[in-house]
């Protein structure tokens, strides 16, 4: 007996019809400047019963940055939370209601709540749906200057030191770009283990407060971005959002290449200065 498929768009006529379920859907928030909102997502926080937020403060800010009114109801969605409330917002989208699910920045479900959520709407056969928006991960890596044909994200690296050092081997022997989130407080740790891992002169880039005013995007080899980093602490250490973009194990040749052609351009300008 085969695997029954079972689809989770409910057509419009049928909810209106019968009372069917809700939608779940997934928003993409700015995670820099409230410019840079998604044009249907001021839309989809007016029209929403429910609106599931990791930071209900900040959604509100955000709709007041938007000029929305919320008249649905705002409750509290985080990791400490995520299974209880998971199980509540099915039972809400089963009785009939949207739900809305927003971040403190970026998409939910990418290193923040939400796949679980949509797990359990999956299985309830709950259609889900999502109003795409920024996220650090694809921005980080756009402007780093490295491959981004193949790349994977791995989030925040484990706190444990074995665990750490396991995770940071696997990554230098993967060929594909990788992209991390980490905490300023360990961000010069984290880029002193990953020099150690990965070898003084893999290609690396910090992107710091990305699209916010203060963005800062260092490029370098581990070897120079950890004794950036560790130069900073003298001075109140790096602060902000932190996302690191890592070169696969290969990728030397498009370093070389890039530098050729810093070179390049630099000799191109004296002559036309000279």
């Amino acid at each position: 007996m085969g695997t029954r498929i079972v689809p989770d768009r409910v057509p419009d006529e049928e909810r209106a019809g019968k009372g069917g379920p809700g939608v779940l859907t997934l928003a993409g928030v700015p995670i820099g400047q409230a410019e840079d909102a998604p044009a249907r997502l001021a839309e989809a926080l007016a029209s929403a019963d429910v609106i599931a937020a990791e930071d209900t403060r900040r959604v509100r800010q955000l709709a007041v940055a938007l000029g929305v009114r919320l008249d649905g109801r705002v409750v509290s969605y985080y990791d400490v939370i995520e299974v209880r409330r998971a199980a509540e917002l099915v039972t809400e989208l089963t009785a009939g209601r949207d739900v809305l699910v927003v971040t403190d920045a970026g998409m939910p479900a990418i290193s923040d709540p939400g796949y679980r959520l949509v797990a359990a709407a999956a299985v309830a056969g709950i259609r889900v749906t999502a109003v795409p928006g920024p996220s650090a991960v694809t921005t980080a890596l756009a402007v780093s200057g490295l491959p981004t044909d193949r790349f994977c994200f791995e989030g925040f690296p484990p706190r444990k030191s074995g665990e750490r050092a396991r995770r940071f081997g696997e990554l230098a022997a993967d060929p594909r770009t990788h992209v991390l989130f980490e905490s300023p407080r360990r961000v010069a740790a984290t880029l002193a283990e990953l020099r150690a891992s990965h070898g003084d002169d893999r290609a690396a880039v910090v992107c710091r407060e990305l699209t916010k005013t203060h963005e800062e995007i260092v490029r370098g080899s581990l070897a120079e971005l950890a004794a950036w980093a560790a130069g900073r602490e003298t001075s109140g250490g790096v602060r902000g959002e932190i996302t690191l973009v890592v070169a696969g194990i290969g990728q030397a040749a498009v370093r070389a290449a890039a530098r050729a052609a810093a070179r390049e351009a630099r000799r191109a300008e004296r002559h036309r200065g000279g």
